[in-house]
């Protein structure tokens, strides 16, 4: 195997101490707060239609910069064509037509004609200081918008004096063509110069405040303002109704699994929010069959100990009195016989303690296990070989039906399934009479595989079939010597069984010759 790159290791290393600086910084943020970010984030990109309204204005000033260039030509090509007597009145009407200051210059630049003075007064600049607040307002939103977007500030317009001449008067007069510049009233609002040479000699200029243009874009915007409002109160609205529907399911589940975590698991009804049907209510029952299961394991875990204790006791006292007794009895005879209970409690102390350590580490071992594919009914003729060669005591046999629909193979753990028949051929062994016959098949099911295991003993009570898989629950032949069993056997076979995702159970035989049958179901493996 290849060494691994040190960069390699270097960007593994910073992509995770950015993974967990990014969980550092979002760890302190409520839920809530990171919702409403989120979707107050997005509302700040549609705010950005604010400065597309600068590209709007820039378009609507450039056609009208344009169309007073042609206004401008146009107005001269009129005025050269009529009469010097018919000049002034024209200039009157086409002012009030165009909405237009329009002023004539001689071949030098000196003004002849203004129709201001022919008494036009179309053309006036507003004074800020006597408009009210809200035009304030609206011309420091222009300003702030005109420096976010960096816009190009026009020149301030005012009047020319005597001795100076305008930008586009000199321009068109010496260059013979259209000349138009964009100042700015003291309003803010846009003032556009237009001169158009004459065709002998002379210029023409028209100067309007485009005042429609300020009026637009600032009604667009206010339009752009409202829409903006009004899907940000529903956007925080909707936002709050979701952390609501998220958050507050949340922090019921964090209090109900705190109370847990204290030791208070008994106490504690997780709710399992039955109306939801998305993530959160599948989580919220996942935490509760996990609470359930967490007492249904300390509730197990008391009840063995109890049950440890109990079972412990029987043979610790029947020792203790056999040791006590040893020190008062001189008689060889009954000495003897003290000396054999003490080593039969040992042998039944011995043996329930491992039985006990087997049990209690059993569900640990499983859940590490690593299945894989076991021919049970390889397992199964392996393990009667064995006990054949080591003899079967009381003459009792054992016969295997190997099933013909074969193959038998699940996944599992070779030596717990195998631990499973020997549990279970004990017990059959245990309440077979002298002679008897014990019967072990396989049968292929349609997804299991069924192992029956049967005896020609008294059988299981139909009210104890239940109880005998359960931990210290012995109920043994009058014949057998006391503490040969520890009553663990079934209780260790089921665990494994279900650790197998299978079952275990037990019912009578169907012939007349009585009897019980322990009856294995786990899952095929036809992969």
């Amino acid at each position: 195997m290849p060494a691994p790159d040190l960069h390699d290791i270097d960007d593994l290393r910073e992509s995770e101490d950015g993974r967990d600086l990014t969980l550092r910084w979002s760890g302190q943020i409520s839920l809530t707060r990171r919702i409403l970010a989120v979707n107050i984030f997005a509302l700040l990109l549609l705010a950005g239609g604010f400065f597309y309204l600068d590209s709007y204005r820039s378009r609507i000033l450039d056609s009208r910069v344009a169309q007073a260039g042609r206004e401008a030509r146009l107005i001269g090509e009129a005025l050269a064509a009529v009469a010097p007597a018919l000049r002034d009145p024209l200039i009157v009407r086409l002012g009030n037509d165009t909405g237009s200051r329009i002023r004539l210059y001689d071949a030098a630049g000196k003004p002849i004609v203004d129709s201001r003075l022919l008494g036009l007064r179309n053309f006036v600049l507003q004074d800020p200081d006597k408009e009210d607040w809200g035009q304030d307002v609206a011309r420091f939103l222009d300003a702030v918008i005109d420096i976010v977007v960096m816009a190009p500030r026009a020149p301030l317009y005012r009047e020319r004096g005597a001795g100076q001449s305008w930008p586009d008067v000199d321009r068109a007069r010496r260059h013979q063509r259209i000349s138009a510049t964009v100042w700015r009233a003291p309003d803010r609002t846009p003032v556009i110069t237009a001169s158009a040479p004459l065709p002998r000699g002379g210029v023409v200029m028209t100067t309007v405040n485009a005042r429609d243009i300020t009026r637009t874009v600032r009604i667009e915007r206010f339009r752009l303002s409202m829409v903006l409002l009004l899907v940000s109160i529903v956007s925080v609205l909707l936002s709050l109704f979701l952390a609501r529907t998220i958050v507050r399911p949340l922090r019921r589940l964090a209090r109900a699994a705190v109370r847990v975590r204290l030791g208070r698991a008994r106490e504690v009804v997780v709710p399992r929010l039955p109306s939801r049907r998305d993530e959160l209510g599948m989580l919220a029952r996942a935490l509760s069959d996990m609470s359930l299961a967490l007492r249904a394991r300390i509730d197990a875990t008391e009840a063995f100990a109890a049950d440890v204790t109990h079972e412990m006791k029987n043979p610790l006292a029947s020792l203790r009195s056999a040791v006590e007794g040893l020190s008062r009895v001189r008689d060889p005879a009954l000495q003897e016989q003290l000396m054999a209970i003490v080593r039969d409690d040992v042998h039944r102390l011995d043996r329930l303690i491992s039985d006990i350590s087997d049990a209690s580490r059993l569900d640990a071992q499983l859940s590490r296990a690593k299945f894989e594919p076991v021919d049970m009914a390889t397992l199964i003729d392996g393990l009667l070989a064995q006990r054949t060669a080591r003899g079967v005591e009381r003459d009792i046999r054992i016969r295997f039906d190997r099933g013909t629909d074969g193959p038998f193979v699940i996944l599992g753990e070779g030596a717990r399934l195998e631990r499973v028949i020997e549990n279970v051929i004990d017990n059959a062994v245990s309440f077979s009479p002298d002679g008897g016959l014990i019967t072990v098949s396989t049968v292929r099911g349609a997804q299991h595989l069924v192992i029956r295991i049967e005896d020609e003993g008294p059988g299981v009570p139909e009210d104890a079939r239940d109880a005998i898989f359960r931990r210290f629950h012995s109920v043994r032949p009058e014949s057998e010597t006391f503490g040969r069993h520890s009553g663990l056997g079934l209780a260790i076979a089921r665990t494994i069984v279900e650790g197998h995702q299978g079952s275990i159970t037990v019912e009578s035989r169907e012939d007349r010759l009585g009897g019980a049958r322990f009856v294995i179901r786990i899952p095929l493996n036809d992969s």
